[in-house]
């Protein structure tokens, strides 16, 4: 606002404050790429024979979900294991919609899509959910089961809060009103945990691509300090293997 002041009191020129704005965003992009590149030729480094096991994985991502603002990782946790056993399932997912775009406005089905491999036709939908699943949810679920085109063999919400048995037991009621489609609660860690053990082999490639996946980010839904503390994350768990 001083700036602005100033532009308007003749202090400054406009172009000679647009030039300054340009320098200093110019600076400060310059500084976060020479953050990023430090960080990744430390965990170059750092990087011994024995990878890192599954538990110590689920560790180390359960410790960046505890970060603030982490609302877009579950989506990430889930992504990546299916990009990492794409060709074990015989499953992928569509793209991902942007970070908040309501189903709404973008006409899917959940916040993860999975089709058969070379079927665009959808079988399983995931809902994200940092609080507790609730009876309204299950509803709403149920509601856009009804409208999909095709028939959804299951509805899964993965949730980061605790899952209520009342409303886990109100969710199976709607096996055979839907005509098939089961919906599901998870405990997202749980998700990640039991897939992990299960790909125990392909645990490094689900490593890589969550990593990857949060670094394509925009900042506007994985902020830069959030990806940052991936990195750091990463390198003190592979240094203390």
């Amino acid at each position: 606002m001083q700036l602005l002041e100033d532009v308007a009191e003749s202090r400054i020129t406009a172009d000679v404050l647009f030039v300054e704005t340009v320098r200093i965003l110019l600076q400060l992009r310059d500084e976060k790429f020479a953050r990023m590149a430090s960080l990744m030729n430390a965990l170059e480094r750092t990087r011994g024979s024995l990878p890192l096991s599954s538990e110590a994985i689920v560790t180390l991502i359960a410790q960046h979900l505890a970060c603030k603002n982490a609302s877009r990782l579950p989506v990430l946790i889930v992504a990546a294991a299916y990009q990492a056993a794409e060709d074990r399932l015989a499953e992928s997912i569509l793209s991902l919609n942007a970070h908040n775009a309501a189903d709404l406005q973008t006409g899917s089905i959940g916040d993860i899509e999975v089709c058969l491999v070379g079927d665009k036709a959808i079988v399983t939908a995931y809902e994200m959910k940092m609080k507790r699943v609730t009876f309204d949810d299950i509803d709403a679920a149920v509601a856009k089961i009804a409208k999909a085109p095709k028939q959804i063999n299951n509805y899964l919400f993965v949730t980061t809060d605790q899952i209520a048995p009342d409303v886990s037991d109100y969710a199976t009621k709607f096996y055979e009103e839907t005509g098939g489609t089961e919906i599901a609660i998870l405990d997202c860690i749980g998700f990640l945990r039991y897939f992990l053990h299960l790909f125990h082999r392909i645990r490094v490639d689900y490593l890589n691509a969550y990593q990857a996946l949060v670094l394509d980010e925009p900042d506007s839904a994985v902020s830069q300090t959030l990806k940052e503390a991936f990195l750091a994350l990463r390198q003190v768990a592979e240094s203390d293997e």
